[in-house]
């Protein structure tokens, strides 16, 4: 499902109109449909309910206007209140509320003391509220009037439908910059926006509602930003045949490990087997060979020479090339450690080997200090930084990185040429030709050490299974999150473990090849928890 900026919507609802002749006065109409068409799912119908509707200047406010009239109609108790905005209401705006006063449906002033003594009661009282202020035409704070009547709103109403963008949220980045309305729902129109599902901004969203008003598809052509759905990893997973071997599903190698951290190393292979991986080898030093093999029944282990410290030594690069020849995919960095010569151990594997490479944990921070060594890679490189590796690998601040995650990523694929995956709440993987996806799976249990080195190993996994960089690291992100949620779900979130996240994929990729989306046009449902479901 691809995902519009503000800039991108208007760009698209102006092609709607000009290139396809398509009225904005059926866009307004649709958009009103839509939303009641929500409350009225939510309420269980509309005849006796008490709604109030919030209507702001411009487009949203007829928005508003659209929704109160078929309200109304539905047998409905409807107060429409309004913020004026500078200007006279124009175009279909004007028209809507027109066909309001001719329905002897009064549009009361916010504005008037007598009028905000009727709607504090009306907001206490009422089944549902309304928001059509702002939508994605915020600039900046809210004023004064706006940002009064939203703390007003989150304190009294019981329940709110968003329309389009909860009013106080900024549509691009998420950013919450003083009031904002709290969602129980929102209904945005044709596609989601990025700030709906970017935090903060995601945890005032409420239940998300993608509601289709008939822009032609064809006008979302040329947008790079996507949300990973769930139809689109079943189509890039591969399906095996009858008639296989484990050398057709290939051999993944993990480099990791050292002195007091070969839990990373077990936690990066077990996620690279549990994926689907045919063969699976794990290098490391030779020291913690006998440990690891005790941990890992059904995967190889391959004792390296190693410094005096206990973590690889520059010599094991020899036995690493001669390992690397016979794997499709390298995962490398978990519990390595910043050695000065294990280090230099790690750059010759990214400049001398070829192969797919996932790069996470000490690898990236090996690379950090000059980030240029990745121009010389014979192979595609997938990084794979959290928001304090990511700030090491720019000389920035992990504040810098959170204010612009999605900047951040996108820029750092098209400087480094390689896939970048922005771990965190809504994990971010930008392509260096721009192509970018936000992955709604994953929960707030998984923000515990080791979960990293298991998204590590699925995704060398899924490149050793033949896929290609870009569709193994969505599909490996995607299916990570789905086995924290299928975890938290069993367990709770509070004291989930990393090592409870691999023996959930088998199950989690099940589920997903027998997942069989709905025909709900035109409603799409992602609720908060990131959760998709078309119903």
């Amino acid at each position: 499902m691809k995902v519009a900026t503000a800039a991108e919507m208007r760009r698209i609802d102006r092609a709607a109109l000009e290139t396809y002749g398509l009225p904005g006065a059926v866009l307004m109409e649709n958009a009103g449909l839509r939303v009641v068409g929500e409350i009225r799912r939510r309420l269980r119908g509309l005849a006796g309910r008490r709604v109030v509707v919030l209507a702001g200047p411009g487009n949203n406010g007829g928005d508003g206007f659209v929704i109160a009239r078929h309200l109304r109609q539905a047998g409905a108790f409807v107060r429409v209140y309004r913020l004026p905005g500078t200007k006279d209401d124009t175009g279909e705006t004007a028209v809507n509320l027109a066909v309001l006063d001719r329905m002897g449906l009064s549009v009361l002033s916010a504005h008037d003391e007598v009028n905000r003594t009727g709607l504090a009661q009306e907001l206490a009282g009422a089944d549902t509220v309304v928001d059509a202020l702002l939508g994605t035409g915020l600039r900046g704070k809210p004023e004064a009037a706006f940002a009064r009547l939203i703390e007003e709103v989150n304190a009294r109403a019981r329940t709110v439908i968003a329309v389009d963008v909860p009013s106080g949220l900024d549509a691009d980045t998420g950013a919450v910059r003083s009031s904002c309305i709290r969602a129980t729902s929102t209904v945005t129109f044709a596609l989601p926006k990025p700030g709906l599902l970017l935090y903060p901004g995601a945890d005032y969203v409420g239940d998300l509602v993608v509601a289709d008003i008939s822009i032609p598809s064809a006008l979302t052509e040329g947008i790079e930003l996507s949300l990973t759905t769930p139809t689109l990893v079943q189509r890039l997973l591969p399906v095996r045949g009858r008639d296989t071997h484990k050398g057709d599903y290939g051999r993944t190698l993990v480099i990791a490990g050292a002195r007091g951290y070969v839990g990373a190393a077990v936690l990066a292979a077990t996620g690279a087997l549990r994926i689907g991986s045919g063969l699976v080898t794990l290098a490391l030093p030779a020291s913690l060979q006998a440990t690891a093999a005790g941990k890992l029944t059904e995967v190889m282990t391959q004792g390296l020479s190693e410094t005096t410290a206990g973590a690889l030594s520059g010599t094991a690069f020899p036995a690493i090339a001669e390992l690397a020849a016979a794997a499709r995919a390298l995962a490398v960095g978990p519990g390595l450690t910043t050695q000065p010569e294990t280090v230099g151990l790690i750059r010759r594997i990214v400049t001398e080997l070829a192969g797919p490479k996932v790069l996470d944990a000490d690898a990236l921070n090996a690379i950090a200090a000059d980030i240029s060594v990745l121009r010389e890679a014979k192979a595609p490189v997938i990084l794979t930084p959290h928001g304090g590796e990511m700030a090491r690998l720019l000389g920035c601040t992990a504040s810098e990185v959170q204010a612009d995650r999605l900047g951040v990523a996108r820029r750092a694929a098209r400087d480094w040429q390689a896939i970048v995956v922005l771990k965190g709440a809504r994990t971010i993987i930008a392509a260096p030709g721009g192509e970018t996806y936000i992955n709604p799976t994953g929960n707030p249990g998984m923000a515990t050490g080791g979960s990293g080195d298991v998204l590590t190993g699925i995704i060398a996994g899924l490149l050793a299974q033949g896929l290609e960089p870009l569709p193994a690291t969505v599909a490996g992100v995607y299916l990570h999150g789905c086995a924290g949620d299928r975890a938290a779900a069993a367990r709770g979130e509070m004291g989930l473990a990393a090592g409870d996240l691999p023996d959930e994929l088998p199950s989690a990729i099940r589920a997903l090849r027998q997942y069989q989306p709905s025909d709900t046009w035109p409603y799409y449902y992602c609720n908060r928890t990131g959760k998709e479901a078309e119903q």
